[in-house]
């Protein structure tokens, strides 16, 4: 009998047209590319299945045997939710943060709107039996999701109105009685090649005359006529010397729809701009799946921060005052994310569905200070290690060669052998240096949309009254 993990990557061979380099790529698994990444999800897959793992990741259905995973779980109760974060904390600290579309960001974006369903209903008579399908479709067959959401960089300096970037963007160019026929493209699908089905959307804010760009919808991705156009692989097969491109090489996609055919039952919405934007702002999906963001980013953060250290006992210079007080900064990042995480879940509320969904006001900045944390982080770092990642032998095998006394005696750290001085390094620069390291400080940068928008509309929707009353009033008692 297959594992969990085992039927994952079985399930991936349905035809997908998956571009790399050029090919059409055959056999996934077994592909340098991707063989790193898909190792460590079927890891993370069996994990449902472990007796001693199950319980932190997954639930049982009423009537069945195996759990389901945890970013599928509906939370009514402050326990629910936190078992979702629970969830969402192991899968992040078995990658070290490093994989953040791991499929739980998008499961609770499906769940979201499935726990919202009769409130919105009301802007489609159909959508309440389309998600409710779907959410179980995806619970039950162990479904692997992401989003693709971004439109293609064309010309940002136009709109819609410009034909060359209407017809570029993703729109629908037909309707039939079985469904929609869609043509252009999507950007950014972190983890495409692997994933089993699309969520399509757009970060726009439609007009009523842009419909046919207007959509929510989910694609599945063995689609005929979809195409998934990978960017160059960062994945490294030398394990001792890249030890995270071995392992959570993230692919990132863009989608070419070539008049892509999408049943009805998988069209949540289309045609209408206003409703889609409603969508798209539903409180409870955001909550939940934005939740999965920030409980991720501890992890990444704590990672950094414990590479950081080490580098700084193993050189010997976690002594002075001024690297000190770095060290001590990282660590006032991870518990400004912790106590924000925190917060969100004890001061959830229940929603209009009863769900008890996190308080979004600290998802939003955490994500934010997020974007600036990171490469700070970083930036930390590479400030204590120095000249120290470049001087590195080239492969760890060095060690055992010809000028083995040599690697030694000079690669010797204070508190650890030249061998773990040696792997650390590499560690380290993988994060910081790498093409991997390079994509991260990107991603980490971006993911949740413009900052600059992210921060203002930060202020822009805060109860500014709030903060001015008590001034204004201030004044008006001293000039009495």
């Amino acid at each position: 009998m297959l594992s969990r993990g085992e039927r994952f990557i079985k399930s991936l061979n349905d035809g997908r047209s998956v571009l790399l380099e050029g090919e059409r790529i055959e056999g996934l698994a077994s592909h340098p590319a991707f063989k790193g990444t898909l190792e460590t999800i079927t890891r993370l897959f069996n994990m449902l299945d472990d007796p001693n793992e199950k319980e932190n990741v997954g639930y049982k259905l009423p009537g069945r045997k195996s759990y389901v995973h945890n970013s599928f779980l509906v939370p009514y109760t402050l326990e629910g939710l936190q078992k979702r974060s629970m969830a969402f904390h192991y899968w992040s600290k078995e990658t070290h943060g490093m994989m953040s579309r791991l499929s739980d960001y998008a499961r609770s974006m499906i769940t979201g709107w499935y726990a919202a369903r009769k409130e919105l209903g009301k802007l489609d008579p159909h959508f309440e039996s389309k998600i409710t399908a779907y959410y179980t479709e995806a619970r039950d067959q162990d479904l692997f999701l992401t989003t693709a959401i971004v439109d293609p960089q064309i010309d940002r300096s136009s709109g819609l109105e410009d034909t060359r970037v209407a017809q570029r963007f993703l729109h629908i160019v037909r309707e039939t009685n079985d469904g929609i026929i869609l043509r252009g493209a999507k950007m950014i699908a972190t983890g495409a090649p692997y994933t089993h089905d699309f969520i399509i959307s757009s970060f726009l804010e439609f007009k009523p005359e842009q419909a046919k760009h207007a959509h929510v919808l989910i694609v599945p991705a063995n689609s005929r006529g979809l195409h998934i156009v990978c960017r160059e692989s960062f994945a490294d097969r030398r394990k001792n010397d890249h030890i995270l491109s071995s392992r959570y090489e993230e692919m990132d996609s863009v989608l070419f729809f070539d008049d892509v055919f999408v049943p009805w039952e998988r069209v949540l919405l289309h045609d209408n701009a206003e409703k889609v934007l409603a969508l798209r702002a539903n409180k409870t999906a955001n909550s939940l799946a934005f939740h999965q963001n920030i409980v991720r980013y501890v992890a990444k953060l704590e990672f950094v921060t414990g590479i950081t250290f080490a580098v700084a006992e193993a050189i010997g210079v976690n002594e002075y005052l001024h690297i000190q007080e770095k060290l001590g900064e990282l660590l006032i990042q991870i518990d400004t994310i912790k106590a924000l995480v925190i917060a969100s879940e004890v001061q959830a509320k229940l929603d209009e569905s009863g769900v008890l969904v996190p308080e979004l006001s600290y998802i939003h900045t955490a994500r934010n200070i997020g974007t600036r944390f990171y490469p700070r982080a970083l930036e930390i770092l590479q400030q204590i290690g120095g000249g120290g990642f470049v001087q590195v032998p080239s492969k760890f095998e060095d060690f055992f060669g010809v000028n083995s006394n040599h690697m030694h005696h000079y690669f010797e750290g204070k508190t650890v052998s030249a061998e773990k001085k040696v792997q650390l390094f590499k560690l380290a620069w993988d994060l910081i240096g790498s093409p991997l390291g390079s994509r991260h400080e990107l991603y980490e940068r971006f993911y949740a949309g413009d900052p600059v928008r992210a921060y203002a509309k930060q202020y822009c929707e805060s109860d500014q009254t709030s903060f001015t009353e008590p001034i204004w009033r201030l004044l008006r008692e001293s000039s009495k």
